[in-house]
């Protein structure tokens, strides 16, 4: 109990953290002030939106490593761990990036989890981290351990972090715009002449409206994000394939579909989208970040 309050202050803490730093940016860039007494400045709204998108996302990818340490406790483990099963994580994870040609030795950290995941996060190439649950050391084989650290260095080569954290600050930019925008006309269009007459604008059914709007595009939006996940992962599992060879990313795929069928309960669905596999069925398929795994395995067999 006393863990989820600490993660819960955390999330809050950062969160606070990050309103004040781009309302400060705001400040600082004269940016915010898009509704006037002639309309909406369509251009001021469009370069508000931008600085909350794509600072609130490169602010979250900055603190990636912290977060996901702090709510998953995440343990990074020493290089020169006396423990002969930590030492050869450490060693297989280091052996993958420098075939992947990292410039930069990742962190390798371990977090208490029955699940059979793994995850990669951080800023950069030079800045990451690689994580697997207790779970997955306990249960996986040598070779299945190697596919699943392959596909999250792949990860850390191609760049994946960033480019999502591009993907999610455009995609969440146009649905700020677009929100607000769209209210715009609609309480326009439903203004009575007097209040034409009197110039009268009401700003709360403006926000209600927005608000309700925003969520709706919000919804629409996750769905290009998971979608451009899914692609992503596909590309990690090429990139595993070839770090790891691709009998031993197609077996660790596998034990993922053993996992899943055994109902293995997972923890911190929040940290879903970083992990290897996620779950996802019928409609909420639009929704996952990673693609089944029977697919991605399909796709793995036919690599040549």
């Amino acid at each position: 109990m006393m863990a989820w309050g600490k993660r819960i202050f955390l999330f809050l803490a950062v969160n606070v953290l990050v309103v004040l730093t781009i309302s400060l940016l705001l400040n600082v860039l004269g940016i915010g002030h898009y509704l006037t007494a002639s309309g909406m400045d369509y251009n001021a709204l469009m370069a508000f939106c931008l600085v909350w998108g794509m600072a609130g996302a490169f602010i979250s990818l900055a603190l990636s490593r912290f977060m996901a340490k702090m709510m998953m406790g995440v343990k990074v483990i020493d290089p020169n761990t006396g423990d002969p099963r930590l030492a050869e994580l450490v060693q297989t994870v280091h052996s993958l990036a420098r075939s992947a040609h990292l410039p930069v030795m990742p962190e390798v950290g371990i977090y208490d989890s029955p699940e059979i995941n793994a995850f990669a996060t951080g800023p950069s190439k030079s800045r990451a981290l690689v994580a697997v649950s207790s779970g997955l050391l306990q249960r996986l084989r040598g070779n299945e351990v190697e596919g699943v650290l392959g596909h999250e260095i792949a990860h850390v080569a191609n760049g994946d972090m960033v480019t999502m954290t591009l993907v999610q600050g455009v995609v969440n930019a146009f649905v700020m715009f677009l929100s607000r925008a769209l209210a715009f006309v609609i309480v326009q269009a439903l203004r009575s002449r007097d209040e034409e007459r009197e110039g009268g604008f009401s700003h709360g059914i403006y926000f209600v409206v927005s608000f309700l709007l925003e969520i709706v595009f919000m919804i629409l939006g996750s769905m290009v994000v998971a979608w451009f996940s899914r692609l992503r992962e596909y590309r990690a599992d090429a990139g595993g394939a070839r770090l790891a060879g691709r009998e031993n990313m197609i077996d660790a795929l596998e034990a993922l579909q053993r996992t899943f069928d055994e109902g293995v309960k997972e923890t911190q669905p929040a940290f879903q989208n970083l992990k290897i596999s996620s779950r996802g069925a019928g409609i909420f398929r639009l929704f996952s970040s990673h693609p089944a795994l029977e697919d991605r395995i399909q796709k793995l067999r036919q690599i040549a």
